[in-house]
């Protein structure tokens, strides 16, 4: 396979044109598609998640990597307000302090790498009620694997995460 450089790609597009413009085959208009039968003021359908497991997963995964950026000390806590539950928000505030006391007070460069580069590799879902759902997830940083485990709630149709486990 060759690689196009964008001179390539220009002169490519460029004798593209000129056939077109030879060619004797006029492309012909598509018609404009007729409006939809919906009822003036009707409400269109909205956005949902193919299902609710996909959308939960989606939300964890979210949630785990960015708890992660937390405890590293390239995000700010107050960005997870809205999906933590106040318990675990404090807890993981607490943790992240904790981090951050050990390594100005040890200067220990392998505490320096811990949760840097943090990436989530799985995220694995189970309903155990209606609008209740547990889960675990593998996040690999630079110094290690380690493990989350998320229970995740709906309240008033907003999805909060009410436990939050790393391992």
């Amino acid at each position: 396979m060759t690689a196009v450089t964008p001179v390539r790609a220009f002169e490519g597009l460029a004798a593209k044109a000129r056939q077109a413009k030879s060619s004797p085959i006029k492309p012909r208009p598509v018609p404009a598609a007729p409006p939809a039968a919906q009822p003036h003021g009707a409400n269109p359908p909205s956005l949902r998640p193919v299902s609710e497991a996909a959308e939960v997963r989606a939300i964890i995964r979210g949630t785990v990597q960015a708890s992660m950026e937390v405890l590293a000390g390239i995000r700010p806590i107050h960005q997870l307000a809205r999906r933590l539950d106040p318990r675990c928000l404090a807890s993981l505030q607490h943790r992240a302090a904790l981090i951050r006391r050990e390594l100005t007070r040890t200067g220990n460069p392998s505490l320096a790498r811990l949760h840097r580069n943090s990436t989530v590799r799985s995220v694995r879902v189970c309903e155990v009620a209606d609008g209740i759902y547990e889960a675990s997830a593998v996040v690999v940083d630079d110094v290690r694997a380690r493990a989350v485990a998320v229970r995740l709630e709906r309240s008033k149709q907003v999805w909060r995460i009410v436990e939050l486990v790393i391992g």
